[in-house]
C-alpha cells in the first residue's frame, strides 16, 4: 500500500506557487521581446520589482531597456569590496547616462566578513565561501523586499545558461531574463543603435566581469564567461543557484 502523500508545509505551498506562477508567465510572455517583457513584468509586480546589475561587460542593454520602461526602479548593485576601479565608475556613468534614481549599494555584513574573511584572502583557498558572505548573502538582502528581479543573463554565455527561461522561480520570488533568448549579434547591434556606452574592461578581453582577483581576459574561442574563476570547476558565484535560494528561506530575512 502506498503510503499516503505528506501534505506541504506553508513555506512549500507557497513555493510551489510560484513555481507554476513563473512557468505561467513564461508560457505568456517568455516569446515576446525584451523590451515588451520588461514592460509587462513592471507592470504586473508594480511597486514589488528591482533589478540586479553587476555593471559589467553588457549590462549597459538591460540597463537601457529599463530607463526606456521606468527610471525609479530599483536597480541592486553588490559592492563586494573587491570589484575593478573601472565598473564602479562604469555604474556611476551608466546610472547618469540613463537617469537611474534609485541604485541600491549593497554591501557584505561586516560581522561575518570579520568571521570568515578576515584578512580579505579567502578567494584565495575557498572560492565558494567567499563568494557566499560577499554576494549570496548581500543579494538576500537586497531582493527580499521584493517579489521579483531581473537579470541580464543570456542562454549563449556559458553552457551552464543554455535553457535559461525568462520567468524562473527562485524560492517564494520570480527572477526575470528579459534578454534569455539573445545572441552575441543582438546584443552588440543594440548597443551600436543606442550608443551605449561600454564597460573600459571590455577593451581588454574581459568579456564576463566580476571581482578582481577571480576576473581575467577570456581567450581567443572560449565562451564569454571563461574568464571567471580561470582553472577551478567553479562557473557561478552563487547568486544564480541555489544557495540564494536557502538565503531567501532563511528565517533571519
Amino acid at each position: 500500500m502506498l503510503a499516503k502523500p505528506r501534505p506541504l508545509d506553508r513555506t512549500g505551498a507557497v513555493e510551489a506557487g510560484i513555481a507554476a506562477e513563473a512557468a505561467g508567465l513564461d508560457a505568456l510572455h517568455g516569446h515576446l521581446k525584451p523590451i515588451e517583457i520588461i514592460e509587462r513584468s513592471a507592470r504586473e509586480f508594480r511597486g514589488a520589482i528591482a533589478a540586479v546589475s553587476s555593471f559589467g561587460a553588457d549590462s549597459a542593454v538591460l540597463l537601457h531597456m529599463i530607463s526606456e520602461i521606468d527610471r525609479s526602479l530599483p536597480v541592486i548593485f553588490l559592492d563586494t569590496g573587491k570589484h575593478f576601479e573601472e565598473t564602479l565608475g562604469y555604474r556611476d556613468a551608466l546610472a547618469a547616462d540613463f537617469g537611474l534614481t534609485d541604485i541600491r549599494v549593497i554591501k557584505p555584513d561586516e560581522a561575518a566578513l570579520e568571521r570568515v574573511d578576515p584578512t580579505g584572502s579567502l578567494n584565495e583557498t575557498d572560492t565558494d565561501s567567499c563568494c557566499n558572505v560577499r554576494k549570496v548573502e548581500p543579494l538576500a538582502r537586497g531582493v527580499e523586499p521584493f517579489r521579483a528581479w531581473f537579470t541580464g543573463r543570456k542562454r549563449f554565455q556559458a553552457s551552464t545558461r543554455a535553457a535559461l527561461p525568462v520567468f524562473e522561480a527562485v524560492g517564494s520570488r520570480i527572477r526575470i531574463n528579459p534578454l534569455a533568448h539573445w545572441t552575441t549579434s543582438d546584443q552588440a547591434d543594440y548597443m551600436r543603435a543606442h550608443a551605449l556606452r561600454e564597460n573600459p574592461l571590455v577593451a581588454y578581453g574581459y568579456l564576463s566581469i566580476g571581482c578582481f582577483p577571480c576576473t581575467q581576459p577570456v581567450q581567443p574561442g572560449e565562451d564569454a564567461r571563461s574568464g571567471r574563476w580561470a582553472g577551478h570547476a567553479k562557473t557561478e558565484c552563487g547568486i544564480h543557484l541555489s544557495g540564494l535560494e536557502k538565503s531567501l528561506t532563511d528565517a533571519s530575512l
